[in-house]
């Protein structure tokens, strides 16, 4: 329906509380005291996990011990140990207060009655490395307030000590350490499926969404049989399922951060000792040896044959996952968010730029072309679609199809040739003030899903526009949409074809949004004629 130009969603406005009991909810393990604002309930801090650390650091999670009396849920648990990263603050607010004890989730509820919602999981991006659900950003009060639905966000852990895979260096105590993280989120998972009809959700009606890492963390849990039962449909923004890695470059990762730990004799003991701050070292040492222009993470889920036993690609393509809805997108200019962290590309020259690519190529193209050929192929591509061809807006922009766009549009080949139902879109919307320096950067279509004022970044963007907010709500729409049915069309948009492998109907979010066929295919099948 529409109110003055506004789209709404067509659901029921949150019920009025009555009393102390409306705020709390009984769990598997315990009963659990939230808070309520604005007809919302909010449970923080809720722990589905025993604390990883010591003698558990690096081992499957274990259950949680359950607990007598009401406990209270207003404040979020503390966020997974993570490096300081001053210019992704947005991303880890709250790294002040981390720890190993940090397998907490949270939940925002219209109600805890018997409504049976649909229930809307979201896994933090951060590069395996940063962030938490607890991060501002990701407030579901707004979605579940407007959409009528639940919202579930979760902690797991984070670079080493959930993404170091010792299993396969046979070691005795370690046959199970591989992909503590990714168990970490199965286990998030399974307490939805158990606790989430409590808190008026639907254990039969589960999305999985994600942003980044947590969109790729998405992907690999298509390659992990024991998870798919505990989703209906999935949401991968700016991820899909090439991010894993295999057992051979698994095992070298987990013995280079033996060696910086310094290859401790008894191992067991040792890795339960070790501080804190000597493994965010080692795990320092590591990503530093490794992290370069082609590898972007050295610590990501691995294929493990016992968790994880086929790369989501496989798991696709076979069809073992196609009775799950996907919606799969990415940002235009998705690169550019990454540029504070590489000074020369603002002010790259044509020749530094050819290098670039003279470098990179090779390693990524099974037959690369001649470096200043691919310039100038890709600079006219770029002008083919009205973009600017400076050096930084076509590294951007390769970066940003090779790293983003290309891997998108191939699962979502994959997911539909195989029988899958799959919705495609691209964000294109670029703040005034940055747009040629941001532009659509990475995860800049975060506070248009989660609301814009719940993100801190809003105050960076002083001055939204009317055409910003009405995009804001024809998001949340379709997001709210696609967790309720599978379908995230609605009256506020254009129509939303369901995606094919040749037409690649796209939704192009932006201060106008409309369904394109195949955008960018000119930059994509440049990379595919290279690959």
């Amino acid at each position: 329906t529409r109110t003055r130009g506004r789209i709404r969603g067509p659901y029921p406005a949150p019920r009025v509380l009555l009393s102390v009991r409306d705020l709390q909810a009984g769990t598997t393990r315990g009963r659990v005291e939230g808070t309520e604002s604005k007809g919302i309930l909010a449970f923080k801090g809720i722990p589905y996990a025993e604390a990883p650390e010591g003698r558990l650091r690096f081992q499957p999670p274990r259950p949680v011990k359950n607990w007598s009396g009401v406990r209270s849920a207003s404040r979020p648990g503390p966020v997974p140990v993570q490096p300081a990263m001053p210019i992704f603050r947005f991303l880890n607010a709250g790294a002040a207060r981390q720890s190993e004890d940090c397998l907490y989730l949270n939940v925002w509820t219209p109600g805890t009655d018997a409504a049976k919602r649909p229930v809307l999981v979201w896994i933090h991006g951060g590069g395996f490395l940063i962030g938490a659900g607890s991060t501002p950003v990701y407030d579901g009060n707004y979605l579940a307030r407007s959409g009528d639905i639940v919202v579930v966000t979760i902690n797991y852990r984070l670079g080493a000590l959930g993404f170091v895979h010792l299993d396969g260096l046979g070691k005795k105590g370690f046959e199970e350490a591989s992909n503590p993280g990714t168990r970490d989120q199965i286990a998030a998972l399974e307490w939805v499926r158990d606790n989430i009809e409590a808190f008026g959700g639907d254990p039969e009606n589960v999305t999985v969404c994600g942003q980044s890492a947590g969109a790729m963390s998405v992907g690999a849990l298509l390659g992990a049989p024991s998870a798919r039962g505990l989703f209906r449909r999935t949401i991968l923004q700016s991820g899909a399922g090439r991010h894993v890695l295999g057992r051979e470059r698994a095992d070298h990762v987990a013995e280079l951060f033996l060696e910086a730990l310094g290859n401790p004799r008894h191992l067991a003991k040792a890795l339960s000792e070790i501080p804190v701050s000597g493994i965010l070292r080692a795990q320092g040492v590591v990503n530093r040896k490794l992290m370069n222009a082609r590898d972007l993470m050295a610590m990501t889920p691995c294929v493990d044959g016992q968790l994880i036993t086929e790369t989501p690609l496989e798991a696709v393509k076979n069809g073992s996952v196609s009775h799950i809805d996907m919606m799969i997108g990415t940002t235009l200019d998705e690169w550019k968010l990454f540029s504070p962290l590489d000074a020369a590309l603002l002010r790259s020259s044509e020749s530094r730029l050819i290098s670039r690519f003279a470098d990179l190529l090779p390693q990524i193209a099974d037959n690369p072309p001649d470096p200043e050929e691919a310039v100038r192929a890709y600079r006219e591509a770029l002008r083919k679609r009205g973009s600017l061809t400076t050096p930084f807006e076509i590294w951007s922009a390769f970066q940003s199809m090779r790293v983003f766009h290309h891997p998108a549009s191939e699962l979502a080949d994959h997911h539909e040739e195989a029988g899958g139902r799959v919705h495609s879109y691209l964000f294109s919307w670029k703040p005034a003030a940055f747009s040629q320096s941001l532009g659509a950067c990475h995860a800049m279509e975060l506070p248009f899903v989660f609301g814009l004022a719940s993100h801190p970044m809003t105050r960076t963007f002083a001055g939204f526009a009317g055409s910003a907010r009405r995009l804001a709500l024809r998001m949340q729409n379709a997001w709210i949409g696609f967790a309720r049915s599978g379908e995230p069309g609605h009256v506020g948009l254009p129509e939303w074809d369901a995606y094919d492998s040749e037409a690649r109907a796209t939704m192009i979010f932006d201060r106008e949004c409309t369904l394109a066929d195949n955008p960018l295919s000119a930059e994509r099948s440049l990379l595919e004629a290279w690959s």
